[in-house]
Parts: C-alpha cells; structure tokens; sequence
C-alpha cells in the first residue's frame, strides 16, 4: 500500500469512474455556520492534487458564508461499486483569480450564464422569475464572452487528515488514517 494517500485517491477516482459510478467527482462538503451548527451538502471536485482539493461556487452562498466563519471543512467520497470511501479534512483557502477565471471560462455558456444570474440559496418566487433573470443576462452576453461574477470562485481545501475506507467482507473493512506532517504523510490502520 502506497503511504501517498493522494495518490491512492487519484487512483480510487479512477477506479469510480471506471466502475461506471455516475457522479464520481461528488463529494459531501461538511461546513460550520456562525451559530456553530453543522451543514452538509454536495458539490462536485474540480481538481485534486498535492495542493489540495478544489470546488468552484457562489462566494455568497450559504456555504460561502460559513468558510469565512470558519476556513476548516471535511470532504467525504462514497463509491458503490467498488464500495469505498475517502474523508478529507482541513484548511482552506479560495483559489486565485487566475484559477477561478481558467476553470469558469472553461465552462459552458448556459454555466456561465446561470453562475451570473443565480442569487443562490435566496427566495425565488417561481421558477419563471429565474427563467427571466437568465434571458436577461443572455441579453447582455449574447453568446460572447461572460465575464466571471465577483461572488463566484473557488475553495481547496488543504488537507491535514485524510482517511481511506475499504469495505471487505463480514463488515472487517480496511481503513487507513493519514496525517500530514509537514510534507510527508504518517500511515496509522484503524479498527473498522
């Protein structure tokens, strides 16, 4: 077993997609608000390597709020079939301009559009009142260049844990516990 544990994750992802996992890269973001209540929801990995993993989303979002609470989230993937799990923990930071404009120009035009026109998590009185607000912005970018909405980037989160859990038979599943050291990784196994 390899004591790189985001190199057995790459190799996990890989591993999802091939099994024909439908979301492969969806990922339960564990966040905590001003209130020091736990929220939970799902986003989907962008990139993932030495530096961290990273989600793009509304800066304003409820989400978005409770990082600036509290900079600290847990990550956790569940792949079935192949019947593994990967938790991530750690600090984080938001990408830079020059990440967070890559990736949204890499997206497309109707993605672009809906980051600029959705007031995420805000009252809507009706889906029309969305479908109006989105020809709206088309109006204003016809299928040209849509300029990266201020309230719109990117997390990573910088890993300080990072556990692997694969299920086995009789419920006697292999977990390893990693914690990074500087950058080195210590390898701990763990009871299931």
């Amino acid at each position: 077993m390899t004591t790189d544990p985001l190199h057995l994750f790459q190799t996990w992802l890989a591993d999802a997609k091939r099994h024909g996992v439908h979301e492969p890269t969806a990922m339960a973001l564990a966040t905590v608000d001003r209130d020091n209540h736990p929220a939970v929801r799902i986003v989907l990995l962008k990139h993932a390597d030495e530096k961290g993993f990273v989600f793009y989303t509304n800066t304003d979002s409820p989400k978005g709020e409770d990082l600036r609470h509290c900079p600290h989230a847990s990550l956790c993937f569940y792949w079935n079939p192949p019947g593994r799990q990967v938790r991530v923990s750690g600090r984080v930071e938001t990408v830079t301009n020059e990440e967070a404009d890559a990736y949204f120009n890499s997206r497309p035009y109707l993605s672009r559009i809906g980051a600029r026109t959705s007031r995420q998590s805000q009252p809507l009185s009706g889906y029309a009142e969305l479908e109006r607000a989105v020809a709206a912005e088309m109006l204003r970018h016809p299928r040209g260049r849509v300029p990266r909405p201020d309230n719109w980037s990117g997390y990573r989160v910088i890993p300080d844990t990072i556990e692997l859990w694969q299920e086995r038979p009789f419920r006697l599943h292999e977990r390893l516990h990693y914690t990074r050291n500087g950058n080195r990784w210590s390898e701990q196994a763990l009871y299931p």
